[in-house]
């Protein structure tokens, strides 16, 4: 059985999350609201909706790659994460690190919502670790 996420509109202009083609991994979310995003301004963008996502999930809110390629426009802290208790309006830091004004345009496609599982995990504090390959290789290790 497909499990479901619950949408509820608080704003009148709000539109449902979408999927732009049958196999879309994201959905699209969309703004309810004009704004101006200078060069490098960073601004919360509301959406109109909030969310119950399905039990054992989160929610990755990341870029619109057409808005990063030509705009420069992307979501700031991405991917953002929601919560699965989280209730509130669903909004998206959106920054311009662009060198022209962009405008966010009411209805606009702003960011997509990727909905995963969640592995929860047990935390266990030790003093040795098991020994890899790897070890502490770290930045740019395996491009030598």
């Amino acid at each position: 059985m497909q499990p479901t996420l619950h949408v509820k509109r608080i704003h009148e202009d709000a539109i449902l999350p979408e999927r732009a083609h049958e196999g879309d991994a994201g959905l699209d979310l969309y703004a309810i609201e004009r704004k101006e995003l200078k060069p490098g301004e960073s601004a919360l963008i509301g959406t109109g909706i909030q969310i119950a996502l399905p039990e054992g999930t989160e929610a990755q809110v990341r870029p619109r790659s057409g808005l990063a390629l030509k705009h420069s426009v992307t979501v700031l802290n991405s991917p953002g994460t929601i919560d699965e208790g989280y209730r509130g309006e669903v909004k998206i830091i959106l920054i311009n690190h662009g060198k022209e004004p962009f405008i966010v345009e009411k209805e606009m496609r702003i960011a997509q919502m990727v909905i995963a599982p969640i592995l929860f995990v047990n935390v266990s504090e030790t003093n040795d670790l098991s020994e890899t390959i790897r070890a502490e290789k770290g930045f740019g290790s395996s491009g030598k």
